[in-house]
């Protein structure tokens, strides 16, 4: 299970409630919540969470923009 957590007092200010608001769709393993409200993303491998960013690169309007963060973020944590 690969985990990748978005810190809410990050540079994109991502959090769990992020997802909501945005109505962005959840990763195919799910998403939960820390205390702090981060979003941990969950997956089951790094192709899938590269393949979940792809997806997200399709949002449209203000969804595109959050969507672009997760994306950065993604990225930047799966290939480490």
């Amino acid at each position: 299970m690969l985990r990748i957590s978005i810190p809410s007092n990050g540079p994109s200010k991502i959090n769990f409630s992020s997802f909501m608001n945005y109505l962005l769709p959840v990763p195919p393993k799910g998403i939960d919540s820390e205390v702090n409200n981060d979003a941990v993303l969950l997956f089951d491998n790094e192709q899938e969470a590269i393949k979940y960013a792809d997806s997200l690169k399709q949002l449209p309007g203000s969804q595109k923009k959050v969507g672009n963060e997760i994306v950065n973020t993604i990225m930047r944590l799966a290939r480490r």
